[in-house]
């Protein structure tokens, strides 16, 4: 009964260790290496993107105060 157990208890740690194994060993392929860069470069992208619309935006709002404030014409 004892073998039967440490049998079955390697067997499950074998299936384990292959099948991590395969997951590694597809993530190292170069084209997942790609994709992951890809779309890290483009999240980086729309990340500038965002940053550039919403500072613009901000650049505007604070000419337009300082143009009120001042008393000066629109532009």
């Amino acid at each position: 009964m004892r073998k039967v157990f440490w049998f079955a208890v390697g067997a499950g740690v074998t299936i384990f260790v292959v099948v991590k194994a395969r997951q590694v060993w597809h993530q190292a392929t170069p084209q997942a290496i790609g994709q992951r860069v890809s779309s890290s470069a483009q999240g980086v992208g729309d990340s500038v993107r965002d940053f550039t619309v919403r500072l613009r935006a901000a650049m505007a709002e604070r000419e337009t105060e300082l143009r009120d404030t001042l008393g000066l014409p629109e532009a």
